[in-house]
């Protein structure tokens, strides 16, 4: 860690009235941030986590992937991520999210994934910023909590409009903007663009987050310097390394050694597993094991990537995992934390 860069980075901060204990924010990832990853990410030391993206109807219609979803853990502030085009529907899950436990709710108008801008949500409701403020508003008056809101610089380079959605959300109540630094049209191609962000900083006094290809120390410098930011999301390149916004955060707590780094790999096979249930466990843990693989194992032999990545036998993966790890060569090491990804 670079204290003279980043020292910041590990101190306190507030969310309205809810006390966040460092500035690296793991984001909130569909398919990646459920609970057993969450729990590893703060245990860590990431100073806040979010829940995976929860459509606001199917929560209001009980479903239990979105109870799953919104599952916590004990004494981890628990920030709850819904995403919605309706208003009703996005006050009704708000309250169900409060009344389940919630800290903070956070809107999501950043994601690109075509299924839900077909739907109107995600960074669609960056195309018309009336109908947004209104579900910010519905949401705020539906709850007692801190409500935040997570963006996008715009939908394309000629409608670049997060600095107004971001000041009418402050005036309507909202406490804290996160902004990925790319417009929905770019998705995730190129590089954020992490001085755009600025214009956020200046049209808002209330905490921001800034986010996208965040993944060493130096970008954690380097996109406060350039977007004037309370803090840093860390997305992507979490995956596979858990530890890595608690490391940018200087906690100095993820693994040192191949026994260590692979001791966390199968309590986070064993815990998915349990979560989700052995048969639909063992299908959302193999991009895990995946990524474990790619960043931190090379010359993979095939049939030993076959059972990790396609065995039905929890027990045979376990086994493979750990006579993997115990002979790589390319491992993790601590001085090299946030330095790739």
């Amino acid at each position: 860690m670079q204290p003279q860069l980043n020292s910041h980075l590990s101190n306190p901060w507030m969310i309205g009235s809810v006390a966040v204990r460092n500035r690296v924010v793991l984001a909130p990832m569909s398919g990646v941030t459920d609970l057993p990853f969450r729990r590893l990410a703060h245990r860590f030391g990431a100073g806040l986590v979010v829940t995976e993206m929860i459509a606001s109807r199917e929560l209001v219609g009980d479903s239990g992937d979105s109870r799953r979803r919104m599952a916590q853990e004990d004494g981890v502030v628990h920030v709850v991520q819904l995403a919605g085009r309706d208003a009703s529907w996005m006050a009704e899950a708000a309250r169900i999210a409060e009344g389940e436990g919630a800290d903070v709710i956070d809107i999501n108008m950043g994601c690109p994934a075509k299924k839900v801008i077909g739907g109107y949500s995600g960074s669609a409701l960056m195309r018309d910023p009336d109908h947004a403020l209104s579900l910010v508003d519905a949401t705020i008056a539906a709850v007692s909590l801190p409500v935040t809101v997570k963006m996008r610089l715009g939908w394309d380079e000629n409608s670049i409009n997060a600095p107004e959605i971001a000041a009418r959300a402050e005036d309507a109540g909202a406490a804290m903007i996160t902004v990925h630094g790319r417009t929905r049209e770019q998705f995730y191609e190129g590089r954020a663009d992490w001085n755009a962000i600025r214009a956020v900083r200046d049209a808002i006094s209330v905490p921001l987050v800034a986010n996208g290809d965040v993944a060493t120390e130096a970008d954690c410098h380097a996109i406060r310097v350039a977007s004037g930011a309370d803090a840093v999301m860390v997305g992507r390149a979490a995956q596979g390394q858990p530890w890595l916004p608690g490391a940018l955060a200087g906690s100095g707590l993820g693994p040192s050694c191949a026994a260590e780094i692979v001791d966390v790999v199968i309590e986070h096979y064993e815990a998915m597993l349990a979560h989700y249930g052995t048969e639909l466990g063992l299908r959302c843990a193999r991009k895990h094991l995946g990524w474990y693989l790619g960043l931190h194992c090379t010359d993979v032999p095939a049939e030993m990537r076959a059972i990790v990545m396609g065995s039905r036998d929890p027990k045979a993966v376990i086994a493979a995992l750990s006579q993997l790890f115990l002979n790589c060569e390319n491992l993790a090491k601590p001085s090299a934390y946030g330095e790739a990804a």
